[in-house]
């Protein structure tokens, strides 16, 4: 007889007995099947299959073996469950180490450890501590588990009681956060030096230290089944269209994704541009007093937490090449600003196949314009030339963002001097190619949307692929493709060239002219705004005289 096999009392003597090794192997090998089999697309899902039910349990050696299956505890290092005893009732405490502020957590903690039996009654120890025992602005009491998980999964401390179905939530966050810098693509040279971070929290609180309006609202979302990711939406109640705000709410609450990892981009791509289109939708901005501005023409804010830029929607082509600075000079320098962005936005569109289609068809030419070139021939015709530079260009862009800052204007020069100045002595490029790629090149880079930017680049470069095979029908047929594609590309219901397509002669005029601040009276007729004006009537009769 093996002298592991055993025999209870009142079995007949030939029905072994399973030792309790062979058990404990058991129930682990079945343990193990199960976390192999588990499929859950969500933390409710996760917590069903693991406990049957989403509620708190009311023992806490059952709530650890279920965070250790379904948050990770004992495996994750920075998952902690500090078990102590409050008022003789055993406790735990559930939080993220580096997520919490220790300070707080200790005040509430030693608080919490003077209380003695008689301090709470039976069955009401968790309502008796959380009302007069915890000194903490945001509390909440929780019986799903589920979302217990979730928000501890944000920052806050999670307060379990012996006996008690449900928790208490202490919001005792403290994210990580840089120091507000001004954005390195929207400088001004009179302006604030702010600029928005990668915490959704102090993104709102620097839009509303500019806008201290009452009905400015704060829409907060979570999107993506596994990131869990704080989306906001902002707008003025009295001002923006609640059509348009609400199918934008309701296109976020309907995404049935896993995350954000990425985080505004992915949400554009997910609710707004959802094919191919070259063209943004949506003006990206890390100013916090352009986005007061706009809020309080009418539009609406998408924030998405980690992301350090918010989208601003509607949005037309024009407001994509509007820039801060021309709203922090006077109305005439305003003004001749934005006419010399508008003409590098021009030219780094169709100043190459433009300057092409006069090499392809010199009787185009008028004589005053001979000085324009090509002087002299090279290796390479004039299409390869142009084919070469421009991914050049592309090249020496993603150089420099991978490049290292020091280094950077040593990239510059070698790229300037060594591949530019050589390639034009050894016959390869003509000094014409340089010159108006190099114009063209500082159009793209005065774009103020780094997004329309890129997009006007392929366009330019389909135009001189078309214009180099076709000559003139090329030419014209590929600008008249340009204007109808833009004219078809809607933003809310609303056309993209907008108030060029469809023509409006005052819009128009607010776009071409930076208005003295007093004679801009009404909001863009593209918002659908509510409340149309900008200044009360006796502002307005004043303005006019």
């Amino acid at each position: 007889m093996d002298e592991n096999t055993t025999y209870n009392e009142g079995i007949e003597p030939d029905i072994p007995v399973i030792p309790p090794s062979e058990i404990k192997e058991l129930e682990e090998e079945a343990l193990k099947e199960k976390r192999n089999a588990e499929t859950s697309d969500s933390t409710e899902e996760s917590v069903i299959y693991w406990q049957g039910e989403d509620r708190v349990p009311e023992k806490i050696s059952v709530l650890k073996e279920t965070l250790k299956e379904v948050m990770g505890y004992g495996v994750s290092f920075d998952v902690i469950i500090r078990e102590m005893t409050f008022a003789g009732r055993p406790a735990a405490l559930l939080f993220l180490n580096g997520f919490t502020n220790d300070v707080i957590v200790s005040e509430i903690l030693t608080r919490l450890t003077y209380l003695t039996p008689e301090d709470v009654r039976d069955g009401h120890a968790l309502n008796d501590m959380m009302k007069a025992y915890i000194p903490h602005v945001q509390v909440e009491q929780v019986s799903k588990l589920s979302k217990v998980i979730n928000d501890v999964l944000c920052g806050i401390c999670a307060l379990f009681i012996e006996g008690a179905s449900t928790a208490i939530l202490l919001d005792t966050r403290k994210y990580p956060v840089r120091g507000l810098e001004e954005p390195a693509v929207e400088r001004v040279v009179r302006g604030a030096r702010d600029g928005f971070t990668e915490t959704i929290v102090t993104n709102i609180n620097l839009v509303r230290r500019r806008v201290r309006d009452p009905g400015l609202h704060v829409e907060t979302m979570k999107v993506g089944r596994r990131t869990k990711t704080d989306v906001s939406l902002l707008f003025i109640d009295d001002i923006a269209d609640r059509v348009q705000v609400e199918a934008i709410r309701r296109k976020i609450k309907q995404l049935d994704l896993e995350g954000l990892p990425l985080g505004d981009k992915q949400l554009e791509e997910a609710i707004v541009n959802k094919g191919w289109h070259p063209y943004p939708l949506v003006r990206y901005s890390e100013r916090p007093d352009v986005v007061a501005s706009h809020l309080l023409e009418g539009r609406i804010v998408v924030m998405v937490d980690t992301s350090p830029s918010v989208m601003i929607m509607p949005t037309t082509f024009f407001d994509l090449c509007q820039h801060a600075e021309e709203n922090r000079q006077t109305a005439f320098m305003g003004t001749y600003l934005r006419w010399i962005r508008f003409g590098g936005i021009f030219a780094s569109m169709f100043l190459l196949p433009l300057w092409m289609l006069l090499v392809v068809h010199p009787e185009l030419k008028p004589p005053a314009l001979d000085i324009l070139g090509p002087q002299e021939n090279a290796k390479i015709p004039i299409i390869g030339q142009f084919l070469i530079v421009e991914f050049g260009v592309d090249l020496l862009r993603l150089a420099a963002v991978h490049t290292p800052t020091p280094l950077a204007s040593a990239m510059g020069l070698i790229a300037a001097i060594l591949i530019g100045d050589i390639a034009v002595k050894t016959g390869l490029f003509v000094n014409e190619v340089v010159l108006y790629m190099a114009v063209a090149a500082i159009g793209m880079f005065a774009t103020p949307s780094y997004e329309l930017g890129l997009a006007n680049r392929m366009v330019r470069l389909v135009l001189l692929v078309a214009t180099a095979l076709f000559g003139v029908k090329g030419f014209v047929i590929g600008s008249t493709l340009l204007i109808l594609s833009l004219t078809t590309h809607r933003s809310y219901n609303s056309s993209y060239l907008w108030p060029f397509i469809p023509f409006s002669a005052k819009a128009m005029g607010e776009i071409l002219f930076r208005k003295p601040l007093l004679t801009s009276t009404r909001r863009p007729a593209l918002n659908k705004t509510r409340d149309h004006t900008k200044m009360g009537s006796e502002m307005n009769s004043k303005g006019r005289h």
